[in-house]
């Protein structure tokens, strides 16, 4: 490739075409060039590659003033769709695999290293910060009369010592029978399949919940618009929602899969990982089993410590 060429639009065997319309070789550099000597580092870097990237990207494609307003609209609609129960925009970034790549990108060197963590995955559209705590032991499946009913238990521990944590919290939630979550579906309670749980001293945590089921991502706003002009199924594997937290630790946002769920291969927004993946089992050794739950999941989940914070330093 000659440098400084300029290509724009792609041809039928996929290729980039050479462009003629004498665009301005000079105008991406000054647009780049008026942020101000206030502007830090790492802002600069980051939106010099972002402003060159998209504009690279608008010449290639040959992006129209029509095109270029419908992706402005979907932006636009993302943003009015979005509260403190739904992130459209949050979606619409998992559609086309953003979020699970900043995911990748972010903790590559955590996985890199000789006692990982548990491994991360996209924290999702539905997280809610008013989560209310509960109780080890009880439940969060209120009102939910179908499914099939879990107990889920493990430990908190230490990647480096394997030593068990008190006092993490351990943050769940999860889809109900009908794919949708309780924000979603006014005949849900609210909080319901949702709760904060407290490691003991022994590191242990356990609740009861539903064996997760797939269902489709929300398809009434802009990130189901896209998929069906991509000619994409919306389709999620079963799993269940995580958010692992102590003071000394670096917390853990991950999701944890049903092995035997036909979309582990074919997740619509791209978040499964092997290491996720996981077998519920028939229940044993829960002599307290009030919930009539069939099947149990031991996990247990492994946090990194902050640096300079061992011993007490």
């Amino acid at each position: 490739m000659e440098s400084g060429t300029m290509f724009s639009g792609i041809q039928p065997n996929g290729k980039p075409q050479k462009a003629d319309q004498g665009f301005d070789p000079n105008f991406t550099q000054h647009v780049i060039d008026a942020m101000g000597p206030k502007t830090s580092l790492r802002m600069r870097e980051v939106m010099a590659s972002f402003i060159r990237h998209t504009h690279d990207f608008a010449r290639e494609v040959n992006l129209t003033v029509e095109e270029w307003m419908a992706g402005v609209q979907m932006i636009n609609a993302a943003g009015k769709m979005s509260d403190d129960r739904r992130n459209e925009g949050q979606l619409l970034c998992d559609v086309v695999g953003l979020e699970s790549l900043v995911d990748e990108i972010t903790y590559k060197l955590a996985a890199q290293a000789e006692d990982t963590p548990t491994a991360t995955a996209i924290l999702g559209p539905f997280w809610r910060h008013d989560t209310p705590r509960r109780e080890n032991g009880t439940s969060i499946v209120q009102g939910v009369d179908d499914g099939e009913v879990a107990y889920m238990h493990g430990k908190v521990l230490d990647a480096e010592t394997k030593k068990p944590v008190a006092g993490a919290s351990v943050d769940v939630w999860q889809a109900s029978t009908n794919g949708l979550y309780e924000q979603q579906d006014d005949n849900q309670i609210e909080h319901n399949l949702r709760g904060v749980f407290e490691t003991d001293d022994n590191g242990e945590y356990g609740f009861y919940c539903l064996r997760p089921t797939p269902y489709p991502i929300p398809d009434d706003g802009p990130a189901g618009k896209l998929l069906k002009l991509m000619d994409r199924h919306p389709m999620r594997p079963a799993h269940i929602h995580l958010i692992v937290q102590h003071n000394d630790f670096k917390p853990v946002t991950t999701q944890i899969f049903d092995r035997k769920d036909k979309y582990l291969e074919d997740d619509a927004v791209f978040a499964v990982k092997n290491s996720l993946v996981v077998d519920f089992l028939p229940l044993k050794n829960n002599p307290k089993n009030d919930q009539k739950a069939v099947v149990e999941l031991e996990y247990d989940i492994t946090l990194a410590p902050q640096k300079g914070l061992r011993n007490g330093a």
